[in-house]
């Protein structure tokens, strides 16, 4: 089973990309078994989700002080503390992401590192080594 130009094009609107996800996903759905409607239709919704419409491949994590105080309470409990990291990606990743998932503490700048990248924002440094050791590769980042 293949997804046609026109029904990708019905899920995720307008891209400029849209051949090639078409042709991209025709090759590797098939391998990870993604062969009916059901589970064609959860996984592109699921990725169009995380992925802007397939627009976005990296995390993009540009926060004000506001957003980052409702998205990742835990690591920016006060206006102050997020006042501090607010549109700083690279700061955000590090203290949101660090010491968990593999990655080591804020200051390793795995964070950042690892943070979503791909289609379903893969991350944190455990998955990134569990995804490359799926696909064979030493690593993928």
């Amino acid at each position: 089973m293949e997804i046609t130009k026109e029904q990708l094009q019905s899920c995720i609107g307008k891209n400029a990309y849209l051949d090639y996800w078409v042709h991209a996903l025709n090759e590797i759905l098939p391998e990870y078994e993604i062969n009916t409607p059901q589970r064609m239709a959860a996984f592109i919704a699921q990725t169009a989700h995380e992925s802007g419409n397939y627009v976005f491949l990296k995390e993009n994590l540009n926060y004000k002080a506001a957003s980052l105080r409702r998205v990742f309470p835990k690591y920016f409990p006060d206006d102050a503390t997020a006042a501090r990291y607010a549109n700083k990606p690279e700061m955000i990743a590090n203290r949101a992401y660090g010491g968990r998932m593999g990655n080591g503490p804020e200051e390793s700048g795995d964070g950042w590192r690892y943070r979503g990248k791909g289609l379903i924002q893969l991350t944190g440094k455990d998955n990134y080594t569990r995804y490359a050791e799926k696909i064979g590769r030493a690593h993928v980042w």
